[in-house]
Parts: structure tokens; C-alpha cells; sequence
């Protein structure tokens, strides 16, 4: 039996830096078990040049890696996602668009190193702290026993993920 493939959106608000990093890191952690994607209410148009210079030396893919609207994600032909996962907290209060299907979303809150003012250690810095915090993340993500979970137990655990 093929085991099931997940979906899983990770949304901030520039879609430049950390849910792009995210959907790099659940690409490769994901083992073929997750098809990831990402978007943001606010696409800054670009993906961030330390975010995928941080991707790249980590050996991450970088194939298709680009800054895109969440209404890609919430049209009639997107696929459906599974899980729905906020790493900001300003994607968090938005408004976002209805998910066909009803995924389970959670929210995994991340400084935002784009954000981050000072010389280009204490940016760099900033954009690793990111990267550390998602890749743990991703990893108990990846590492769940999906077929032993319930919708209420996945929901759960997806939040004290985020809180970790």
C-alpha cells in the first residue's frame, strides 16, 4: 500500500524568507510523505537573497522557490491542502482566504529576520535563528505516525509543535 501524501501550505505575510524556508525544508525532510508549498498575504515579489543563500549552503532545494500570493492556494484548481501552517504572527491575524477542504492549521510563530536592523552578522544571525527554529519544527512534523493520529490528536500536536 502507498502511503498518503501530504499537503502543507506554510504562510507569512512577504513570502520571502520564512515560509519559503519552511517549504524548502519540508521538501527534503518530507521524504516524499508531504508535497510543500508556501505563499503570503503580501508577496514581497522576491525571495529573500539570504534565505536562499542559507538554503543553499544547507544543501536545501531551491527548484520553484518563489514569493506568491495565498490566493493561488484558495482558487478552484489549487491542490487541497491537508495543513495549514502560519510562521508569522501578522498571517496569523489576517484574514485568510476559506481552504477548500478544511485542513488542519496551526500557528508556528518565527521572528521575522527581514525584519531584523543592525550590520549583516546580526541580519545573517537572525535568518539562521529562522532556520533553526522551522528545521526542529519540520522535524517533528515529518517524524508524526500520521495513520496512528485523529484529526483532534493531529490538531494537538501541530500546535505544541509551534509552541516549541
Amino acid at each position: 500500500m502507498t502511503p498518503r501524501t501530504f499537503n502543507v501550505l506554510f504562510l507569512c505575510t512577504g513570502n520571502s524568507a520564512r515560509s519559503i524556508m519552511a517549504e524548502s525544508i519540508l521538501r527534503l525532510q518530507g521524504m516524499g510523505r508531504f508535497q510543500a508549498y508556501s505563499a503570503g498575504s503580501q508577496p514581497a515579489g522576491q525571495v529573500h537573497p539570504y534565505a536562499i543563500e542559507l538554503l543553499q549552503r544547507n544543501h536545501f532545494p531551491l527548484e520553484n522557490l518563489r514569493s506568491k500570493n495565498w490566493d493561488e492556494f484558495a482558487a478552484a484548481d489549487a491542490p487541497k491542502m491537508d495543513f495549514v501552517l502560519t510562521v508569522c504572527d501578522n498571517a496569523k491575524a489576517e484574514l485568510c482566504p476559506v481552504w477548500p477542504g478544511q485542513p488542519i492549521s496551526a500557528h508556528w510563530g518565527v521572528p521575522d529576520p527581514v525584519a531584523v536592523e543592525g550590520d549583516e552578522i546580526t541580519r545573517r544571525k537572525a535568518f539562521s535563528d529562522a532556520f533553526l527554529v522551522l528545521n526542529r519544527r519540520i522535524s517533528l512534523l515529518a517524524n508524526l505516525s500520521f495513520d496512528k493520529l485523529s484529526r483532534l490528536s493531529l490538531q494537538t500536536e501541530l500546535d505544541r509543535i509551534g509552541q516549541a
